[in-house]
């Protein structure tokens, strides 16, 4: 294409706007990570964030950039629009600009400054209710942003499911409904499971003999972890030329593109398992981020699918594979070795069932375990839907919040700070955003049950400790293909030949669980 066609200066145009969101990925790293912890600093970044934020923004909803959107055909956009030598990736490129383009557009700068304010004020409001355990300190910053997410739902898409159309923002193509039909055997049969292995007092089989303890659980040196962790990412295959692993406090990964990916974990000097599985997730996401499609760097299509395919990725690492008694018979030599002594006598099951304990009771998401990890985000899902859908009373959530744990946990959380207040999602007007940590599970197993068919001998490597062959599948398969498709459904039917499969998760599941516990 002639360098002076609307789509190159098109690209032109969004390969300045990556740019410029680059330097906000490091703005946060930065802040996470190596910024001083006074108020002054804490304050200018804020002033800095603000100010980038704002240029960044109105680059993205400039007449000049929709102008050139037209131009080369907007949704509507053909390979015979943009000319002879264009690709299926020019197409969803010039797509996915549209698509970015009419939802920025569509939020008046006031609006984008009243949920800046919003998210700032918010935060500190959960800060405090979580401290204090006083759901009325955030009950009426949380009122607030159920108004304004439906106000911009209505802008966004006048005339729309409200909830579908924040939904949007992290799963593009996702409706209420498919989540329904998709959370609905996850709903019924895992809480089901979770009962019966509560009801098993002795705990997994293959930890009886020991009385139940997990052997991941003791004194473990964090210079250690460290070493150990940073060990295992580098085999996974990080490339630490165009990556970091540092320490925070809550573990992330960002950066500026895919040659500076920057992840962070962190280590609990009595809990092995904390740092290594962490290490782990954050590798699969840095994995997907190092692993984008390059020759279309600074584009949109070049963009993770969405954040329920980006969560698989890490997921399918981390449970998938690190989860896996495969994984165990791989790892247990490098614990011997790292911690001299503190693994004599420990078995690969005796590993394995450790890192697979279900947790009783299971207040927190964060630290829930894999198999009550799904009810978590069903019971966030249900109540921000009904929060939107004018359903369910803001005041009331606190309730309604521990009679829902009770229904699919069978517990009920002490206090808000261990319930509803929990989370920070909320607080920074993230709704929709729950449903992509379970939707992440779903995809991570139906992509591994896949790469298990396509790569005869996959587990005999993880035995082994290698993973190339399953990262170069993923890429191929998965991170090259960024935002090319228009659905997650119908990346997973490229993927596995079909789309998501809600039966195929709880299956497994149900087998795993079933073996762990002799049920």
């Amino acid at each position: 294409m002639a360098t002076s066609s609307p789509y190159q200066q098109l690209r032109d145009e969004l390969a300045e706007i990556d740019a410029l969101s680059g330097i906000e990925g490091l703005l946060q790293w930065d802040e996470q990570v190596m910024m001083p912890s006074g108020d002054g600093a804490a304050s200018a970044r804020a002033k800095a964030s603000s100010a980038l934020a704002g240029v960044v923004h109105a680059k993205r909803t400039a007449s000049s950039l929709g102008e050139l959107i037209e131009l080369c055909g907007g949704r509507k956009v053909t390979q015979e629009k943009l000319g002879a030598d264009a690709t299926t990736f020019d197409v969803a490129n010039v797509k996915r600009a549209a698509e970015g383009f009419d939802r920025a557009s569509r939020v008046p700068p006031a609006m984008a400054k009243k949920e800046a304010e919003l998210g700032s004020r918010g935060y500190r409001a959960w800060m405090e209710a979580k401290k204090n355990s006083d759901y009325s300190v955030f009950a009426p910053v949380l009122k607030e942003w159920v108004e304004l997410v439906k106000e911009r739902s209505s802008l966004i898409n006048p005339g729309g499911d409200p909830y579908d159309t924040a939904l949007d923002d992290y799963e593009r193509g996702l409706t209420s409904a498919r989540l329904d039909e998709i959370f609905a055997p996850v709903k019924a049969e895992v809480s089901a499971l979770i009962k019966q292995v509560y009801d098993v007092e002795e705990g997994p089989v293959a930890l009886r003999s020991v009385g139940g303890k997990s052997v991941l659980t003791g004194d473990f040196d964090a210079e250690k972890q460290a070493a150990l962790s940073r060990q295992i990412a580098l085999e996974m295959g990080f490339d630490l030329t165009a990556g970091r692993l540092d320490v925070s406090a809550h573990p992330f990964t960002g950066g500026a593109d895919f040659t500076d990916v920057r992840m962070t974990t962190r280590y609990k000097s009595d809990d092995l398992s904390e740092g290594l599985t962490g290490t782990i997730h954050e590798t699969g996401h840095a994995l997907y981020e190092q692993g984008r499609p390059r020759e279309y760097a600074g584009q949109p299509v070049s963009q993770a699918h969405s954040m329920g395919v980006h969560e698989s990725q890490s997921l399918l690492w981390e449970r998938m594979v690190a989860l896996s008694p495969d994984f165990s018979t791989f790892l247990l030599p490098k614990l011997s070795d790292a911690f001299f002594g503190q693994f004599d006598g420990v078995t690969n099951d005796q590993l394995h069932a450790s890192f697979n304990t279900v947790k009783k009771p299971s207040f927190i998401r964060v630290e829930s375990d894999e198999l009550t990890y799904p009810m978590h985000v069903i019971l966030r899902y249900e109540l921000e839907q009904g929060l939107i859908k004018g359903d369910v009373d803001v005041d009331a959530l606190p309730e309604l919040w521990n009679a829902k744990m009770e229904e699919l946990l069978g517990h009920r959380p002490p206090d808000d700070a261990k319930g509803v207040l929990q989370d920070v999602h909320w607080s920074a007007g993230a709704i929709g955003y729950f449903p992509t940590y379970l939707l992440g599970a779903m995809y991570a197993c139906q992509i591994y049950e896949t790469a298990l068919t396509k790569l005869p001998g996959l587990e005999d490597e993880i035995r082994k400790g290698e993973f190339a062959r399953l990262r170069e599948w993923l890429n191929k398969n998965v991170h090259a293909l960024g935002s090319s498709f228009d659905s997650a459904d119908a990346l997973l039917e490229h993927v596995t030949g079909k789309p998501l499969d809600g039966e195929a998760f709880v299956k497994y599941l149900r087998e795993k669980y079933t073996k762990l516990y002799g049920l």
